[in-house]
């Protein structure tokens, strides 16, 4: 007998073979029933696979949801490429992955590419093959078995990945019923009919290269999304289309706040609407940082390789990048623009080693510290052309950036000070967030014992601060911290549920090792700081864009590029519409009049697409009457007749930055 080992502490003697069904079945038909798959030892695996020896077991349902959806959205993938084969015969099937909300699969159709046309067919295909409710069988094939069947079948693209397979691999096919395999390692679940038919959409074709080499042949992609139940499915789709509506790069042309072209790939052009917000987000900021104890300071875009080579950056970042000759381009003939013998720089991609040599300029004492040093730096990255998307992901951006150059003793209390700052900001916007300790990667710098002390001055500073805590949605995430040294992240949440990762705190010791930074300590000794890397943006761009996302550009009065228009209804009223817009402007608002000859209807609905947040309409009465019709932004705001002065206070009110009410 082996010895299965639960959950709850239980161990249950089986018979060698048991599979994890035989064990949900022992336990009780509930959880038979429910049952999905397996964690056996730790390894996710089929629910009919057998157990041959002692083993930790847990069974996965659907409320572990991670798993589950893993698992259907592949099971989906592959009914995906079977449904396909069988309506379209001759084509050839490559790779089916999971995603991250649904799944895709790559084919080599015979005749012409799929077109969104053929989805709904497709689709319905799908749907009788979960209600065929086919087994799914795990077989272990040999090379020569699977070469062999991929070559009968004409299937020239599954041949060649097989032929590459790593000879010790254990290689294993899975079959749908009796007459469809795919390669896969799995695992899945028991049959197609654990796939919810109406839990899945089909939702776009594209082109994509085979092995993702442009040189390769050119495959039909089918995208769609895949979940546990309608509900979920509903709850995402009306996510997509509320995304769509939200979408910055939409409303950014709507709102004439921004724009992005070729000649410039990855850098925004800021519009004068636009940059209203840059400016008074960049104010909002500088608030905070000097109430803080921050020192502002500025530093060069250009710095020589030598420094990046000393940081580390030129060996572990230097692909990312802009790197340029510190030499006079040649002018003269034909010949190379660039000699042989240029010295090299580059064009910093962050500002952390500028910090350092501000440090290191004069001789520090440990009463100098902690030196917070703050730079709303533009730095540049030179990221892929095609994962550039908007204001999310640019190759120039402007970080709210900050180093603290503190003692081992201030760590804790640093952290601890960064983290109240943060969610004071975070709540000030109106977001939620979670927050996530980054731990050591594998390719990193410094002993064990440095990054060991280092994750845990993080863990106490988010426990000092009371953020540890299920509502903060603590969590660790093993090797996703920066090479030299673990972070901290926080996630906020938007409007539809999404979340983006945007403040950080790294605590390092690692760079002001490398860059010879030192302090004089009370012993009277040279001593290293610790450097702590910090941001709550993250950086302007990519804030600016979530920001319209999150408010579907009805951003707060403080925001907004205009935040009222003075509309005539009749010419008559020009005259007092631009005395009332001069009043506001005095008040400190950014007001523009509308003082065309078009019906007022027209007008309304012109400044509600700009998402411009009052509307002042004045006509002959309120201009006798020293009045105006205050239109607040929105389907549910009610006009209101007040006097100019009123009106005037209540929009200064409404106007000001939340950390000045």
């Amino acid at each position: 007998m082996i010895s299965i080992s639960l959950p709850d502490g239980s161990v249950r003697a089986m018979p060698p073979g048991t599979t994890p069904a035989d064990v949900a079945a022992a336990i009780g038909p509930g959880l038979a029933k429910a049952a999905l798959a397996a964690r056996v030892d730790g390894e996710l695996r089929d629910l009919n696979r057998p157990i041959e020896h002692d083993a930790a077991l847990a069974l996965v349902t659907a409320r572990d949801e991670a798993d589950a959806l893993e698992l259907a959205r592949h099971d989906y993938a592959h009914v995906l490429a079977e449904a396909v084969q069988e309506l379209f015969p001759g084509t050839q099937i490559t790779f089916g992955p999971s995603t991250d909300d649904g799944f895709y699969y790559d084919f080599a159709p015979k005749d012409r590419p799929f077109t969104e046309e053929d989805l709904p067919a497709i689709e319905a295909r799908m749907r009788a093959i979960i209600a065929a409710d086919k087994p799914l069988r795990r077989e272990v094939w040999s090379r020569e078995q699977l070469i062999s069947r991929w070559k009968q079948q004409g299937e020239t693209f599954k041949a060649e990945w097989a032929a590459e397979l790593p000879g010790d691999e254990e290689l294993t096919v899975y079959w749908s019923g009796d007459d469809w395999l795919d390669m896969c390692r799995g695992p899945h679940l028991a049959s197609t009919g654990k796939l919810a038919p109406d839990a899945f959409k089909l939702t776009r074709v594209s082109g994509a290269y085979w092995r993702g080499d442009q040189n390769n042949a050119m495959l039909s992609r089918i995208y769609g999304t895949g979940w546990l139940n309608r509900k979920q499915l509903d709850q995402h789709l009306f996510r997509l289309e509320e995304a769509a509506k939200r979408d910055h790069r939409k409303l950014g042309q709507e709102m004439d706040l921004f724009h992005l072209q070729a000649e410039a790939h990855g850098s925004v052009f800021w519009h004068p609407k636009g940059y209203v917000i840059w400016r008074e987000l960049e104010a909002y900021m500088r608030r905070a940082i000097d109430g803080a104890g921050y020192r502002e300071v500025k530093t060069p875009q250009v710095m020589d390789a030598r420094q990046w080579e000393q940081s580390g950056h030129w060996g572990k970042y230097r692909e990312n990048m802009f790197v340029i000759p510190d030499e006079v381009p040649n002018t003269e003939d034909e010949g190379p623009i660039v000699s042989d013998h240029a010295e090299w720089m580059a064009l910093k991609p962050m500002n952390c080693p500028a910090h350092v040599l501000i440090f290191r300029q004069g001789i520090k004492s440990y009463r100098d510290l902690p030196l917070r040093l703050y730079e709303n730096g533009c730095c540049h990255r030179n990221e892929p052309h095609g994962a550039l998307h908007g204001l999310m992901r640019v190759r120039q951006f402007t970080q709210d950036d900050a180093h603290i150059f503190c003692r081992e003793d201030q760590i804790v209390d640093e952290v601890q000070a960064f983290c109240n700052l943060a969610d004071r900001i975070y709540k000030d916007f109106g977001f939620t967030y979670s927050i996530k300790l980054a731990l050591r990667p594998e390719k990193r710098f410094g002993s064990d014992e440095m990054w060991d002390k280092a994750e845990n001055e993080l863990r106490d500073a988010v426990a000092a601060a009371g953020l540890n805590t299920p509502e903060y949605g603590w969590e660790e995430l093993p090797g996703e911290g920066a090479f030299y040294a673990p972070k901290l992240e926080w996630h906020l949440t938007d409007a539809i549920g999404r979340t983006w990762q945007v403040g950080t705190i790294q605590s390092d010791r690692v760079l002001p090792e490398r860059l010879d930074a030192s302090y004089i300590a009370e012993d009277g000794q040279r001593h290293r700081p610790v450097m702590l890397h910090r941001a709550i943006f993250g950086s302007y761009e990519r804030f600016i864009g979530i920001l319209v996302e999150h408010f579907a550009g009805k951003l707060p009065q403080w925001l907004a590029p205009v935040q009222a228009v003075v509309a005539t209804i009749v010419s008559d009223a020009d005259d007092y519409a631009v005395q009332v817009a001069a009043e506001l402007r005095k008040a400190g608002l950014r007001v523009e009049t509308d003082l065309r000859n078009e019906k007022i209807n027209y007008k309304v609905r012109e400044h509600s697409m700009a998402k411009v947040p009052n509307l002042l309409v004045v006509g002959k009465r309120e201009a006798d009457e020293g009045s105006v019709a205050l239109r607040p932004l929105g389907a549910d705001a009610k006009q209101e007749v007040l006097g100019l002065a009123a009106a005037i206070e209540r929009l200064r009110d409404a106007a000001r930055a939340p950390d000045l009410t």
